[in-house]
């Protein structure tokens, strides 16, 4: 997943923000218990990935030695495994069948655990947690971008991959999810 883990909090909120603002959908216990309840699957989600791309690095390191003397691409490699992989770690590849069935599993926690109600056909409540995933995603590039720009044209340099840099990043990040009406 694009997602990197200090984000499933804002893709989470964007889903709360987008299931309130749904006029055929209750919200029983408030729209901080639907956010948690959302973080907390895409949470366990990314920890799938996280481990099944640490199990492939392991897979290269093993190998190395024969990957050198191959003088095989390791992005490329890297990407393979995964992919052969990912079925036993229960990960979709696909972004969009991904999304899909996050939005599947976030749909059936909240209404299983009475967080929403809903008066019409379960799809249009999951096409509103898929449509929030796909609108942050297509935001995200474009939001890096700009506060990319603004740090880079600040009067004070700021280095990359510092402590204040990541501080002005991620406040400059919220900035702009705020201006989108995503958190």
């Amino acid at each position: 997943m694009r997602l990197k883990p200090q984000q499933t909090g804002y893709v989470a909120t964007k889903i709360g923000i987008d299931l309130a603002n749904a006029p055929f959908i209750t919200m029983s216990k408030g729209r901080d218990a639907v956010v948690a309840a959302t973080k907390k699957i895409i949470d366990e989600n990314l920890q799938k990935e996280r481990a099944l791309d640490e199990k492939v690095k392991k897979i290269i390191d093993e190998n190395y030695d024969e990957i050198e003397f191959q003088h095989a691409d390791e992005r490329q490699l890297f990407f393979m495994i995964k992919k052969k992989l990912a079925s036993e770690y229960g990960i979709i590849m696909n972004y969009d069948d991904r999304y899909n069935d996050l939005a599947h599993t976030i749909l059936d926690e909240l209404y299983e655990n009475y967080l929403i109600e809903y008066i019409i056909n379960e799809n249009q409540v999951k096409n509103v947690i898929f449509k929030a995933f796909k609108a942050f995603a297509d935001a995200y590039d474009e939001i890096d971008d700009i506060v990319y720009k603004k740090i880079k044209h600040m009067d004070r340099e700021v280095v990359p991959g510092s402590q204040d840099y990541e501080l002005l990043y991620e406040r400059l990040y919220q900035e702009e999810l705020s201006k989108r009406g995503m958190l």
